[in-house]
């Protein structure tokens, strides 16, 4: 060895430190033996006060726990609008048992996230963190959501943030076309905004808060949801759940559908407009078959970089307009109502024509031209959409704890799959009657000189 550089002795040395002994190499086949894991079935418990507490253990190094309630912007009242969206950004303030610092140090400290997200109909605050670390996490989210202070001085100092959280989210014109929308299609609950109205903002006090949680943050509208951790674990969480208020708590209003139409003039070269009627509530058959004939009509491009020019609406406003263009179908379901319709995208000057186009072809599937062949692919993205959907924790946390919110229950992925098969071509053809013979609601934006009016389209 006198003659080896000393480099070459030392990946000498490396290589052989890379050798597995037999006996090492047999144990560790043992260990992997011993460890294997049987899959498990999604647990719920539903707990005398109320709360529902759903888990699935899948062994996965990181967790994930989410707090599901009906707290969403449709609960609130003239006097407290925007409200929900305050309270979406107050999630880290100080509560009874943590500061707004020691919650915000305390998470980060273990690697995990708190995020809270609202829809119409419900609040979601939700952790996550390596699975080892779930006590610590779970400790600042029962702080979170059953023992807020929301002081005076530290609500008055994050209302100005309501401002810049809306001025971000309304740089996407979609998201001012379909909060108009609501507002034209309902009366009441579904018509309050996701977001704070200008003249509120500043306004909302530390009364209305404590009010607004008291009402609507009790036991019998929540469910506790966990994701890589044990259904005995999360249910000695639940039981910490036991101290908060009981009972079912506001009832709301049922939404009233009206139909009617707000038009936003601002002079953009573009023009985004929303045509729909009442839909279906969530969780029906007819609820699976306006889904299919939305996938019919067109939903967005599949493919990464690619087009829709394979749906039905696409091919047939193409023939309207050498103009370029986007549509696709809109389909919402909430508790007790839904709005169903299209979604366009064009040049101000060819914004008639391509609405016109698009209500054309949804007409010409309500008398019946359609293919099973056209259901069939349908079916087949709107199960490729559904199964993808459920692939990532968040999007698997969300559709488990919607579901067990709503109802108590859940329906399995073979079970969601086998209700989209069932869905007949008569029954897509019946949701497109609806759609056409219903009263429909309007909101566009953009230079809308050659937008035809709501009463115009037929």
């Amino acid at each position: 060895m006198k003659g080896i550089p000393t480099v070459a002795r030392s990946l000498s040395k490396r290589f052989y430190s890379l050798k597995v002994a037999p006996n090492v190499k047999a144990s560790a086949t043992a260990v992997k033996e011993k460890l294997h894991l049987e899959p498990q079935d999604l647990e719920i418990t539903k707990l005398p006060n109320g709360l529902v507490i759903a888990s699935l253990e899948n062994y996965s190094p990181a967790s994930r726990i989410g707090v599901f309630i009906k707290a969403g912007s449709r609960y609130e009242t003239t006097s407290n609008l925007g409200t929900a969206h305050l309270l979406r950004l107050a999630s880290n303030l100080t509560t009874k048992g943590a500061s707004s610092f020691k919650i915000t140090r305390g998470i980060e400290a273990v690697g995990g996230s708190l995020s809270v997200t609202s829809t119409r109909e419900n609040m979601t605050y939700s952790v996550g963190c390596l699975r080892d670390y779930v006590d610590t996490v779970m400790e600042y989210l029962i702080n979170v959501t059953t023992a807020p202070e929301f002081r005076p001085w530290e609500v008055t100092d994050l209302q100005p943030q309501l401002k810049i959280d809306k001025a971000i989210a309304f740089q996407n014109p979609q998201v001012s076309v379909l909060e108009n929308l609501h507002a034209a299609a309902y009366r009441n609950a579904l018509a309050n905004s996701l977001y704070c109205p200008d003249y509120m903002i500043g306004k909302i006090t530390s009364e209305q808060l404590h009010q607004f949680v008291e009402n609507n943050f009790t036991s019998a509208r929540m469910a506790l949801v966990g994701l890589g951790v044990s259904h005995s674990e999360l249910k000695q969480v639940g039981q910490q759940f036991l101290n908060i208020r009981s009972g079912a708590g506001s009832s709301g209003v049922k939404a009233q559908y009206r139909g009617g139409e707000i038009r936003e003039q601002n002079g953009d070269s573009l023009v985004h407009a929303a045509v729909v009627a009442e839909g279906a509530v969530t969780g029906s058959a007819e609820a699976n078959a306006f889904s299919v004939l939305q996938h019919i009509l067109g939903a967005g491009p599949l493919i990464k970089r690619g087009s829709n020019i394979s749906y039905k609406l696409s091919q047939c406003i193409a023939k309207a307009t050498s103009q370029p263009f986007d549509a696709a179908a809109f389909n919402v379901n909430y508790s007790d109502s839904g709005l169903f319709g299209i979604y366009t995208i064009s040049q101000a000057s060819a914004a008639g024509e391509v609405i016109k186009a698009a209500l054309s072809q949804v007409k010409a599937i309500a008398q019946g031209d359609i293919t099973d062949e056209d259901v069939t692919r349908a079916k087949n993205h709107l199960k490729a959409a559904y199964l993808m959907s459920i692939e990532t924790l968040d999007g698997l946390l969300n559709e488990i704890g919607s579901e067990a919110l709503a109802s108590g229950i859940n329906t399995s992925p073979t079970s969601v799959i086998q209700n989209i098969e069932s869905i007949a071509t008569a029954d897509i053809v019946n949701a497109a009657k609806r759609f056409v013979d219903g009263k429909k609601s309007m909101a566009a934006s953009g230079n809308l000189r050659n937008t035809p009016f709501v009463d115009e389209l037929h």
